[in-house]
Protein backbone atom coordinates (compact mmCIF):
# COMPACT_ATOMS: atom_id res chain seq x y z
CA UNK A 1 0.00 0.00 0.00
CA UNK A 2 1.42 3.37 -1.04
CA UNK A 3 1.94 6.28 1.35
CA UNK A 4 -0.51 8.44 -0.61
CA UNK A 5 -3.21 5.87 0.04
CA UNK A 6 -2.50 5.92 3.78
CA UNK A 7 -2.73 9.73 3.79
CA UNK A 8 -6.03 9.57 1.88
CA UNK A 9 -7.47 7.14 4.44
CA UNK A 10 -6.31 9.36 7.32
CA UNK A 11 -8.11 12.33 5.79
CA UNK A 12 -11.19 10.34 4.75
CA UNK A 13 -11.37 7.26 6.95
CA UNK A 14 -15.01 6.61 6.00
CA UNK A 15 -13.62 5.40 2.66
CA UNK A 16 -12.12 2.33 4.33
CA UNK A 17 -14.33 -0.51 3.14
CA UNK A 18 -13.90 -4.26 3.29
CA UNK A 19 -11.19 -4.47 0.61
CA UNK A 20 -9.20 -1.58 2.09
CA UNK A 21 -9.49 -3.12 5.55
CA UNK A 22 -7.98 -6.36 4.24
CA UNK A 23 -5.12 -4.42 2.65
CA UNK A 24 -4.45 -2.60 5.92
CA UNK A 25 -4.38 -5.95 7.71
CA UNK A 26 -1.58 -7.12 5.42
CA UNK A 27 0.32 -3.91 6.15
CA UNK A 28 0.21 -4.32 9.94
CA UNK A 29 1.08 -8.00 9.61
CA UNK A 30 4.32 -6.89 7.97
CA UNK A 31 4.82 -3.77 10.11
CA UNK A 32 3.15 -4.51 13.50
CA UNK A 33 4.31 -1.21 15.08
CA UNK A 34 3.00 1.00 12.27
CA UNK A 35 0.51 2.77 14.56
CA UNK A 36 -1.21 4.83 11.86
CA UNK A 37 -1.98 1.70 9.89
CA UNK A 38 -3.28 -0.01 13.03
CA UNK A 39 -5.78 2.71 13.89
CA UNK A 40 -6.92 2.83 10.26
CA UNK A 41 -7.43 -0.94 10.32
CA UNK A 42 -9.39 -0.49 13.55
CA UNK A 43 -11.53 2.15 11.83
CA UNK A 44 -12.10 -0.22 8.93
CA UNK A 45 -13.38 -2.90 11.29
CA UNK A 46 -15.65 -0.31 12.91
CA UNK A 47 -17.00 0.71 9.50
CA UNK A 48 -17.84 -2.94 8.77
CA UNK A 49 -19.33 -3.43 12.26
CA UNK A 50 -16.97 -6.40 12.49
CA UNK A 51 -16.91 -8.86 15.39
CA UNK A 52 -13.10 -8.58 15.22
CA UNK A 53 -13.16 -4.94 16.36
CA UNK A 54 -13.33 -5.45 20.14
CA UNK A 55 -10.35 -7.80 20.29
CA UNK A 56 -8.38 -5.70 17.80
CA UNK A 57 -8.88 -2.69 20.08
CA UNK A 58 -6.88 -4.52 22.76
CA UNK A 59 -4.16 -5.41 20.25
CA UNK A 60 -3.96 -1.81 19.03
CA UNK A 61 -3.72 -0.56 22.62
CA UNK A 62 -0.84 -2.98 23.25
CA UNK A 63 1.04 -1.49 20.28
CA UNK A 64 0.26 2.13 21.22
CA UNK A 65 2.76 4.18 23.21
CA UNK A 66 0.10 6.55 24.61
CA UNK A 67 -3.29 4.96 25.19
CA UNK A 68 -4.91 8.29 26.01
CA UNK A 69 -4.34 9.33 22.41
CA UNK A 70 -5.97 6.11 21.23
CA UNK A 71 -8.92 6.67 23.56
CA UNK A 72 -9.37 10.25 22.33
CA UNK A 73 -9.36 8.97 18.75
CA UNK A 74 -11.90 6.14 19.14
CA UNK A 75 -14.29 8.46 21.00
CA UNK A 76 -13.97 11.31 18.48
CA UNK A 77 -16.66 12.27 15.99
CA UNK A 78 -14.26 11.57 13.15
CA UNK A 79 -13.94 7.94 14.25
CA UNK A 80 -17.58 7.31 15.05
CA UNK A 81 -19.19 9.12 12.14
CA UNK A 82 -19.51 6.83 9.15
CA UNK A 83 -20.65 8.48 5.95
CA UNK A 84 -22.80 6.03 4.14
CA UNK A 85 -22.88 5.53 0.43
CA UNK A 86 -25.83 6.72 -1.61
CA UNK A 87 -28.96 4.89 -0.71
CA UNK A 88 -29.60 1.90 -2.87
CA UNK A 89 -32.93 0.09 -2.79
CA UNK A 90 -32.60 -3.14 -0.86
CA UNK A 91 -33.33 -6.31 -2.75
CA UNK A 92 -36.50 -7.53 -1.09
CA UNK A 93 -37.78 -9.84 -3.79
CA UNK A 94 -36.67 -11.73 -6.89
CA UNK A 95 -38.29 -10.56 -10.12
CA UNK A 96 -38.71 -13.34 -12.64
CA UNK A 97 -39.42 -12.86 -16.30
CA UNK A 98 -42.57 -14.39 -17.62
CA UNK A 99 -40.94 -17.25 -19.51
CA UNK A 100 -42.21 -20.81 -19.53
CA UNK A 101 -38.90 -22.03 -18.12
CA UNK A 102 -39.42 -19.88 -15.02
CA UNK A 103 -42.66 -21.51 -14.01
CA UNK A 104 -40.85 -24.16 -11.99
CA UNK A 105 -39.32 -21.63 -9.61
CA UNK A 106 -41.84 -18.82 -9.86
CA UNK A 107 -43.79 -19.80 -6.76
CA UNK A 108 -40.84 -20.59 -4.49
CA UNK A 109 -41.07 -18.54 -1.27
CA UNK A 110 -37.89 -17.22 0.30
CA UNK A 111 -38.25 -17.70 4.04
CA UNK A 112 -35.78 -15.74 6.19
CA UNK A 113 -33.66 -17.83 8.48
CA UNK A 114 -34.84 -17.61 12.07
CA UNK A 115 -32.92 -18.19 15.26
CA UNK A 116 -34.42 -21.16 17.02
CA UNK A 117 -32.10 -21.67 19.98
CA UNK A 118 -32.58 -19.45 23.06
CA UNK A 119 -28.83 -18.96 23.49
CA UNK A 120 -28.43 -17.68 19.93
CA UNK A 121 -31.39 -15.36 20.35
CA UNK A 122 -29.95 -14.02 23.60
CA UNK A 123 -26.56 -13.35 21.98
CA UNK A 124 -28.29 -11.56 19.13
CA UNK A 125 -30.38 -9.36 21.44
CA UNK A 126 -27.38 -8.62 23.67
CA UNK A 127 -25.39 -7.68 20.55
CA UNK A 128 -22.43 -9.78 21.64
CA UNK A 129 -19.45 -9.30 19.35
CA UNK A 130 -20.46 -5.90 18.03
CA UNK A 131 -18.04 -2.97 18.52
CA UNK A 132 -18.22 -1.48 22.01
CA UNK A 133 -19.23 2.20 21.71
CA UNK A 134 -16.98 4.03 24.17
CA UNK A 135 -17.65 7.72 24.83
CA UNK A 136 -15.35 10.50 26.05
CA UNK A 137 -16.55 10.13 29.66
CA UNK A 138 -15.96 6.38 29.84
CA UNK A 139 -12.25 6.09 30.51
CA UNK A 140 -13.02 3.64 33.34
CA UNK A 141 -14.95 1.34 31.00
CA UNK A 142 -12.12 1.57 28.45
CA UNK A 143 -9.50 0.61 31.04
CA UNK A 144 -11.68 -2.26 32.22
CA UNK A 145 -11.89 -3.56 28.67
CA UNK A 146 -8.11 -3.50 28.27
CA UNK A 147 -7.60 -5.62 31.37
CA UNK A 148 -6.68 -9.22 30.73
CA UNK A 149 -9.45 -11.59 31.74
CA UNK A 150 -6.91 -14.17 32.91
CA UNK A 151 -3.32 -13.80 33.99
CA UNK A 152 -1.03 -16.77 33.52
CA UNK A 153 1.93 -16.75 35.92
CA UNK A 154 5.43 -17.31 34.57
CA UNK A 155 6.59 -20.76 35.60
CA UNK A 156 10.35 -21.14 35.85
CA UNK A 157 11.95 -24.53 36.03
CA UNK A 158 13.96 -25.24 39.16
CA UNK A 159 16.46 -27.98 39.71
CA UNK A 160 16.29 -30.29 42.72
CA UNK A 161 19.43 -28.65 44.15
CA UNK A 162 17.90 -25.17 43.97
CA UNK A 163 14.70 -26.33 45.67
CA UNK A 164 16.60 -28.05 48.50
CA UNK A 165 18.76 -24.97 49.01
CA UNK A 166 15.65 -22.76 49.20
CA UNK A 167 14.01 -24.97 51.82
CA UNK A 168 17.19 -25.01 53.88
CA UNK A 169 17.41 -21.21 53.77
CA UNK A 170 13.81 -20.86 54.98
CA UNK A 171 14.42 -23.20 57.92
CA UNK A 172 17.64 -21.47 58.91
CA UNK A 173 15.98 -18.06 58.77
CA UNK A 174 13.08 -19.29 60.90
CA UNK A 175 15.46 -20.66 63.58
CA UNK A 176 17.52 -17.48 63.51
CA UNK A 177 14.54 -15.20 64.11
CA UNK A 178 13.15 -17.48 66.84
CA UNK A 179 9.61 -16.11 66.47
CA UNK A 180 7.23 -16.12 69.42
CA UNK A 181 3.48 -15.71 69.33
CA UNK A 182 2.16 -13.65 72.22
CA UNK A 183 -1.12 -14.95 73.63
CA UNK A 184 -4.18 -12.73 73.25
CA UNK A 185 -5.91 -11.32 76.27
CA UNK A 186 -9.26 -12.97 76.93
CA UNK A 187 -11.04 -9.68 77.53
CA UNK A 188 -9.79 -8.08 74.32
CA UNK A 189 -12.29 -7.69 71.49
CA UNK A 190 -11.05 -7.82 67.95
CA UNK A 191 -12.89 -6.42 64.96
CA UNK A 192 -11.91 -7.45 61.47
CA UNK A 193 -12.81 -5.10 58.67
CA UNK A 194 -13.95 -6.85 55.51
CA UNK A 195 -13.85 -4.80 52.38
CA UNK A 196 -16.87 -5.35 50.19
CA UNK A 197 -16.46 -5.52 46.46
CA UNK A 198 -19.07 -3.03 45.40
CA UNK A 199 -19.37 -1.48 41.98
CA UNK A 200 -19.42 2.32 42.02
CA UNK A 201 -22.82 3.36 40.69
CA UNK A 202 -21.40 6.68 39.49
CA UNK A 203 -19.10 4.81 37.10
CA UNK A 204 -21.78 2.41 35.89
CA UNK A 205 -22.81 2.77 32.25
CA UNK A 206 -24.37 0.53 29.64
CA UNK A 207 -20.97 0.40 27.95
CA UNK A 208 -19.36 -0.99 31.10
CA UNK A 209 -22.13 -3.59 31.34
CA UNK A 210 -21.34 -4.58 27.76
CA UNK A 211 -17.63 -4.77 28.60
CA UNK A 212 -18.38 -7.25 31.40
CA UNK A 213 -20.61 -9.19 29.04
CA UNK A 214 -17.95 -9.41 26.33
CA UNK A 215 -15.46 -10.60 28.96
CA UNK A 216 -18.00 -13.27 30.01
CA UNK A 217 -18.14 -11.81 33.52
CA UNK A 218 -21.84 -12.55 33.68
CA UNK A 219 -22.33 -11.82 37.40
CA UNK A 220 -20.69 -8.42 36.98
CA UNK A 221 -22.85 -7.70 33.95
CA UNK A 222 -26.04 -8.65 35.83
CA UNK A 223 -25.05 -6.46 38.78
CA UNK A 224 -24.29 -3.64 36.35
CA UNK A 225 -27.75 -3.80 34.81
CA UNK A 226 -29.34 -3.90 38.26
CA UNK A 227 -27.52 -0.69 39.18
CA UNK A 228 -28.53 0.88 35.87
CA UNK A 229 -32.14 -0.10 36.52
CA UNK A 230 -32.05 1.93 39.76
CA UNK A 231 -30.29 4.86 38.08
CA UNK A 232 -32.64 4.93 35.10
CA UNK A 233 -36.04 3.54 36.18
CA UNK A 234 -37.58 4.53 32.86
CA UNK A 235 -35.45 1.81 31.23
CA UNK A 236 -35.90 -0.79 33.96
CA UNK A 237 -37.91 -3.05 31.63
CA UNK A 238 -35.11 -3.12 29.07
CA UNK A 239 -32.48 -3.81 31.72
CA UNK A 240 -34.62 -6.62 33.19
CA UNK A 241 -34.76 -8.24 29.74
CA UNK A 242 -30.99 -7.94 29.42
CA UNK A 243 -30.54 -9.69 32.78
CA UNK A 244 -32.80 -12.55 31.70
CA UNK A 245 -30.79 -12.99 28.49
CA UNK A 246 -27.51 -13.05 30.42
CA UNK A 247 -28.94 -15.66 32.77
CA UNK A 248 -29.74 -17.81 29.72
CA UNK A 249 -26.07 -17.55 28.67
CA UNK A 250 -24.98 -18.46 32.20
CA UNK A 251 -27.18 -21.54 32.22
CA UNK A 252 -26.02 -22.78 28.82
CA UNK A 253 -22.35 -21.83 28.95
CA UNK A 254 -21.44 -22.61 32.53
Amino acid sequence: MESNTIIKFIENNHLIKQLETAELKSVIDEFPYFQSARVLYLKGLKNQNSFKYNNELKVTAAHTTDRTVLFDFITSKVFNNTQKEENHPEISAITLEENPSDNLIKNIEIVPETVSKPIELSEEKLEIGKPIPFTESETFSFNQWLQLSTKTPIIREETATDEAHKKKSIIEKFIENNPKIAPLSKDKNLSVLVTQNKQDSSLMTETLAKVYLEQKKYENAIQAYRILSLKYPEKSGFFADQIKRIQILQKNKS
